[in-house]
């Protein structure tokens, strides 16, 4: 299966017109600590591909902190027979050293 890499401006541009559902596969205590607006948590040490929220007609797209995990929840989510390609390869460090908004919901 394919894999897409997606950077910071094709992420921002999904998130403002409602197209992409970022997963961040991070861990709570990560998440907690800051995360992407609009991201949902499904961590990584105990992703099950059957959790991911239903988003009809929204391209999934998984984040981490640096890009290595969210590679890992592709991997598991292709695996399972999903159609999942993408994540976002800067990660939430990318995001945050760009000075872009950051939620603690």
């Amino acid at each position: 299966m394919t894999m897409h890499d997606l950077d910071i401006d094709d992420l921002k541009a999904g998130l403002a017109d409602g197209s992409i559902l970022l997963v961040d596969v991070r861990e709570p205590h990560e998440f907690a600590a800051g995360h992407i607006p609009g991201a949902v948590s499904l961590p990584l040490s105990r992703f099950d591909p059957a959790e991911l929220p239903s988003a009809p007609g929204k391209r999934v797209v998984f984040s981490c902190a640096a890009g290595v995990r969210s590679r890992h929840a592709l991997a598991f989510a292709q695996s399972a027979g999903l159609d999942i390609d993408s994540h976002y390869a800067g990660g939430f460090r990318d995001w945050a050293m760009r000075g872009e908004p950051i939620s603690h919901d």
